[in-house]
């Protein structure tokens, strides 16, 4: 959220004010924020030659006169006074709706901004020798002289330059992150299209419960019922941008126990424990969870002298969700397979947890010789009270 001023003012003109090759040689530069240096600078030299009227005559009393003090005190108090309403006013009431109190913090932050710079005057005759009949053609004694007509007027120009500027940027990152999840909302309902009549997947899925239904009725008819569960799931029940959470865990099930099928029981090991949520308010994006899994049992070893394992943990802490997944890999998956899960796969699906969950996640992933493992945290939101649950088509 804390993003500097002049940040905000280069990216509203989608302009760099460095080259981006100066930016990577002179990182110092923008890691301490010295830009704003500059900004703050230029801002005052532009309101000076305004008033004065002659930029020559505004350089020389800036450089070359008593003024530099009292320019000092403003280019100083005033950059205090607008950062302490972006990043402390603003967020605290603003954004939260307490508008009453955002106004009158505000009208009293501009009004002790602007009497802070006023002794700057005195300080200027002070340093320089000179009275400030001398060098203002003021009485020392008319202390609201300044206020009046020089640095309460400057500060709320300055404090409104400040808000317009970071108003105007928080709408537009909003307009943008609106349009960005509308287009990735288009563009994934696109991909569950195409996966939900994957010919791979159906023809794997449908020979193994076809293998069982000579070796093991039972079990092929309960994973009959699982496969048609999962299927009225992508069709049907997850079409909202959040759904229950008891659905998004109970289609993971379904997927889990028909991947099973495919595997080796006497090579293959899965190790599951999935926490119940504490309440059945929660919810969750859908398919947040799923490529995770799904890339496990893809890029799972196929080793014939060990076993080959992955392992599955789900909890729960008040409303964050954490998950881990562990599988182990193979030199050949290290190598080649690996590499589209941990490219355009990973990135896809980094993008899609930033446009979801902005700043309610982080992902972990690692990856050595023997193993692959992605850790989640995600923050759970509240189930709407309005929110209907979807019922199951029969």
């Amino acid at each position: 959220m804390v993003k500097s001023l002049m940040g905000d003012f280069r990216k509203l003109n989608d302009v760099s004010v460095f080259p981006v090759i100066k930016q990577s040689r002179y990182n110092w530069f923008w890691k301490y924020k010295l830009y704003h240096l500059p900004f703050w600078f230029t801002y005052h030299v532009m309101w000076w030659t305004l008033t004065i009227g002659s930029f020559s005559q505004t350089a020389n009393n800036i450089l070359y006169s008593p003024y530099s003090v009292k320019f000092f005190f403003y280019v100083v108090f005033q950059a205090i006074g607008v950062y302490f309403n972006l990043y402390f006013l603003i967020p605290r009431f603003l954004e939260k709706g307490r508008y009453v109190q955002y106004i009158g913090l505000l009208v009293l932050t501009m009004l002790c901004t602007a009497i802070l710079i006023v002794p700057g005057y005195y300080v200027s005759a002070w340093l320089s020798g000179y009275t400030l009949k001398e060098l203002y053609n003021v009485d020392p004694e008319n202390y609201a002289f300044f206020f009046q007509m020089n640095t309460f007027p400057s500060t709320v120009a300055s404090m409104t330059l400040g808000m317009s500027v970071k108003l105007t940027k928080n709408w537009i990152k909003a307009r943008r992150r609106e349009q960005s999840l509308e287009k990735e909302k288009l563009e994934t309902e696109l991909k569950f299209l195409k996966s939900q009549f994957n010919p791979h997947f159906l023809f794997n899925t449908i020979n193994s419960i076809f293998v069982l239904i000579h070796k093991n009725p039972v079990m092929a008819s309960e994973s009959l019922a699982k496969f048609s569960d999962l299927l009225r799931y992508q069709l049907y029940e997850c079409n909202e941008q959040q759904i229950p959470l008891e659905q998004e865990l109970t289609y993971l099930e379904n997927f889990i126990e028909l991947e099973k099928l495919r595997q080796d029981d006497g090579n293959f090991k899965l190790t599951i424990q999935f926490e119940q949520p504490y309440s059945g308010d929660l919810s969750i994006a859908p398919f947040v969870l799923m490529p995770f899994i799904e890339n496990a049992f893809k890029h799972v070893s196929q080793r014939k002298d060990q076993t080959n394992w992955i392992r599955m943990n789900l909890r729960f802490d008040k409303q964050q969700l954490y998950f881990t997944i562990t599988n182990s890999i193979s030199v050949i998956n290290n190598s080649s397979e690996l590499m589209a899960y941990s490219g355009i796969g990973l990135k896809n699906v980094k993008r899609r947890l930033d446009l979801i969950y902005p700043e309610g996640h982080e992902l972990q992933i690692q990856k050595d010789s023997e193993q692959f493992e992605v850790t989640l945290r995600l923050d759970l939101h509240k189930q709407k009270a309005s929110e209907p649950v979807p019922m199951p088509v029969r």
